[in-house]
C-alpha cells in the first residue's frame, strides 16, 4: 500500500481511523508544517518469549562481573 501524509491536527482528530488503517497495512506519515515527523505502521506479529531458550548454549563464567584488570581499564582511559 502507498504512504499517506497527514498533518498533526488531522492525526489528532482522526487517530482511531488512522490506527485502523495502519493495522490494515497502510503506512501513515504524520507531518508538522509540511515536514514528516513520525510514521504510523502496523506492529506485526508479537513473538512470545519463553524463558530458558538459550539454556545449555551459553556459558557465563563465575567471575563475569568482577572488576576488570588494571591494564584493560588503562586502555579504556587511553593510558596504554
Amino acid at each position: 500500500m502507498a504512504e499517506t501524509v497527514v498533518n498533526i491536527y488531522e492525526a489528532k482528530t482522526n487517530l482511531s481511523t488512522l490506527v485502523d488503517r495502519a493495522a490494515a497495512g497502510e503506512e501513515i506519515i504524520i507531518a508538522k508544517s509540511g515536514r514528516p515527523k513520525a510514521k504510523l505502521v502496523p506492529v506485526g506479529e508479537a513473538v512470545l518469549r519463553r524463558p530458558g531458550g538459550w539454556e545449555g548454549r551459553v556459558f557465563i563464567s563465575d567471575n563475569f562481573d568482577d572488576p576488570l584488570p588494571q591494564e584493560i581499564l588503562d586502555g579504556f582511559e587511553g593510558k596504554s
